[in-house]
């Protein structure tokens, strides 16, 4: 055995190996761990009488903890951030999404419904063809909410990408305890 007791690894495969526990917040018997809970106590969680419980890193990112520079203190087992995210008008920057529709000046292609080959908008005045100045009449009255606010208050996304990796703690192995000066 080349691990010790509590230490923590990252595992390509969904399972843990002999003598590993996923990180997934079980909770595990005292008297059956007695190594593994001397190193842990009751940070993760249990009654500290009967049981205790594992760190949970299920779905999460592995933080360490202390306090770096310009960053908030994060102690031990601590869990924090959001899997979803609602944003605020507040919280976005100034923005606007024009909608610019161009006069077609041939009657017979003339239409008010999105088909083959027609173009509601210009291209980005890309070259050969600059933006008219002023710009050439609207002929095609849209939906004033075409445009407008969207999400319905939903949450986006917020974890970073990852690996599909598991995170395991070594339940058997070497303990070492460092030692104290005095």
């Amino acid at each position: 055995m080349n691990y010790f007791i509590g230490e923590i690894q990252l595992f390509g495969f969904n399972f843990a190996p002999l003598g590993w526990a996923q990180c997934n917040g079980a909770t595990l018997p005292i008297s059956q761990n007695t190594a593994l809970f001397s190193l842990l106590g009751t940070v993760y969680g249990g009654d500290s009488r009967s049981n205790f419980q594992l760190p949970n890193l299920a779905a999460r990112a592995a933080c360490s903890q202390g306090q770096g520079p310009g960053l908030t203190q994060r102690p031990i087992g601590s869990v924090f951030g959001e899997a979803g995210v609602t944003l605020l008008n507040s919280e976005m920057p100034s923005h606007t999404h024009p909608f610019t529709l161009w006069n077609q000046p041939n009657s017979s292609v003339r239409s008010n419904q999105p088909s083959a080959n027609a173009y509601l908008v210009e291209p980005q005045q890309a070259a050969p063809f600059p933006p008219a100045t002023p710009p050439p009449a609207v002929n095609a009255l849209f939906s004033p909410s075409m445009i407008g606010a969207t999400g319905q208050a939903q949450p986006h996304e917020n974890r970073q990408p990852a690996l599909a990796v598991n995170y395991c703690i070594a339940v058997a192995g070497s303990f070492f305890v460092f030692p104290t000066f005095s």
